[in-house]
């Protein structure tokens, strides 16, 4: 019976062992750094499309069939991949860029399943992959931008590079944790060029807050030189001051015997001057009682009795000042009024001899201009009127002389008989032979020198218009014209005149 419990436990014990071995066989369990994909069945996961043809687990444990499924595992630890890129920016410099790419699988079921199928057997390689594609797309950004937006702005740089690989990377199964830009080498020195002004300031600053400082530094020096100076000045004046109080302190006790005799005297001396000076002052208060003091009051009275008389002198001068000014003032107002009355009067009379003298010559301008006007219109009616004449005469000489030299003549035919027998007027003694015939013939005579006027009047007329010229002008106005008498000063008949006796 014993033996029998003893089989019967140890087959138990085998059967429990043989259990537990194969379930540590088929068991997996996934760490939480690492996904078990495992094949070789048809699984479904969450997540994932029809056909996958795998299955994914994270995090727990599975079973697995040994012979039937197999089991990968993809490590979900962080990479990193170093960038070492040479790009060309926009403006054809060309540079280095260094950074570094921290990158992990996914943690979804698509983003492990994507990077099982790319990276399974190749996890090795997934950083070299990465390089490749974030090499490329950050020559394509550099190319698109300059070196001074590069250095400024790193974080576009960075931004635009994780959005620029994210789509791959995506597609990769893997998400980028970090990217950085650690530095950009310049090989032609660009950059070194930019920073060269700014390092030129900062170095000029530098030079010059340093200047500042040592001289701030020299002035505190120097302040702190001189206050020890003053401090050393002030000891030594201190200590002579001192040194001569002890000196003086000790010849005061070497001289105390003499100054003592000294002073004893001196004390001897000034009560003896004392003594003097009041008895000088009881002499003087005696004089003062005796002599001045009489003297006083009799020059008071004197003085006083003068004050007097010399005011009432003062006084009655005074009041007759005041009398004649009074009177000036008076004499003054009296005149001044007069004068102005004077004044006034004169002006008055003034300005009525002015307005009767403005009253008289505007009448008398009105006058000689009413005159000058009726004058000039006179005047130029008159000789509007010669001029008329003298037009229509030197038409009418022009058309018909001979009308017109009888017209003159007819007008003035008793100037023309007059002037004839002007011959006779100084004739004293007429002796006449033959009667009365005589006489006739003396008139004839004369009448005939009017005609021999009419001959000359028409002589000159033949002379200065010709028949034959039409268009022949009068003559001029101070020539004689045939109507004209012969000039009054002109010589008469150049006949001698003869007494002619005249007898009965």
């Amino acid at each position: 019976m014993p033996m029998v419990i003893g089989v019967v436990a140890g087959s138990v014990l085998a059967g429990i062992a043989v259990v537990i071995g194969l379930f540590k066989l088929m068991w997996r369990v996934a760490e939480p750094n690492e996904a078990l994909v495992i094949s070789g069945s048809t699984h479904k996961t969450e997540g994932l499309g029809e056909g996958m043809g795998f299955r994914i687990v994270t995090g727990r444990g599975t079973f697995v069939v040994p012979g039937v499924q197999a089991v990968r595992k993809l490590s979900l630890d962080l990479n990193e991949t170093q960038l070492s890129v040479e790009c060309v920016t926009q403006q054809g410099i060309p540079l280095k860029v260094r950074g570094v790419v921290i990158f992990k699988v996914g943690d979804d079921f698509v983003s492990i399943a994507n990077a099982a199928r790319r990276f399974l057997d190749q996890q090795k390689l997934m950083p070299e992959r990465v390089h490749i594609v974030f090499a490329g797309h950050l020559r394509s950004i550099v190319g698109g931008l300059t070196v001074e937006d590069m250095i400024r702005d790193r974080e576009k740089l960075t931004g635009q590079a994780r959005a620029a690989c994210g789509t791959e990377m995506e597609k990769l199964g893997l998400i980028v944790d970090s990217l950085q830009i650690h530095e950009i080498e310049d090989p032609t020195g660009y950059i070194k060029n930019l920073a060269m002004p700014h390092a030129a300031a900062v170095q000029r600053d530098a030079r010059i807050a340093q200047a500042e400082a040592n001289r701030l530094a020299t002035e505190a020096e120097q302040t702190a030189f001189a206050r020890m100076a003053e401090a050393t000045r002030d000891s030594e004046i201190l200590q002579a001051g001192y040194q001569a109080e002890r000196d003086k302190a000790a010849a005061t006790a070497r001289l105390a015997g003499p100054l003592s005799e000294a002073a004893a005297r001196q004390e001897v001396v000034v009560q003896e001057t004392r003594v003097a000076q009041l008895e000088a002052q009881r002499r003087e208060q005696q004089l003062q009682a005796d002599v001045r003091k009489p003297a006083d009051a009799r020059a008071y009275e004197k003085r006083t009795i003068a004050e007097a008389e010399r005011d009432a002198r003062i006084s009655a001068a005074q009041a007759k000042a005041q009398e004649t000014e009074l009177a000036a003032a008076a004499e003054a107002t009296r005149v001044k009024t007069a004068a102005a009355a004077e004044a006034q009067a004169t002006e008055a009379r003034g300005l009525a001899a002015a307005t009767a003298t403005r009253a008289t010559g505007e009448a008398e301008a009105a006058a000689t201009q009413a005159r000058g006007l009726a004058a000039a219109a006179s005047a130029k009616a008159k000789g509007l009127a010669e001029a008329e004449a003298i037009k229509a005469r030197a038409a009418a000489l022009a058309e018909n002389q001979e009308a017109v030299v009888a017209q003159q003549l007819a007008e003035n035919w008793p100037k023309i008989v007059e002037a004839g027998a002007s011959a006779f007027g100084n004739v004293e003694h007429m002796v006449l032979l033959n009667g009365a015939e005589g006489m006739s013939e003396m008139f004839a005579k004369a009448l005939t020198m009017g005609g021999t006027g009419l001959g000359l009047a028409r002589q000159l007329l033949s002379t200065m218009n010709p028949p034959h010229d039409e268009t022949a002008v009068p003559a001029p106005r101070n020539a004689p014209t045939p109507a004209d008498p012969a000039p009054r000063n002109a010589p008469a008949d150049p006949a001698p005149s003869h007494p002619i006796p005249i007898t009965d």
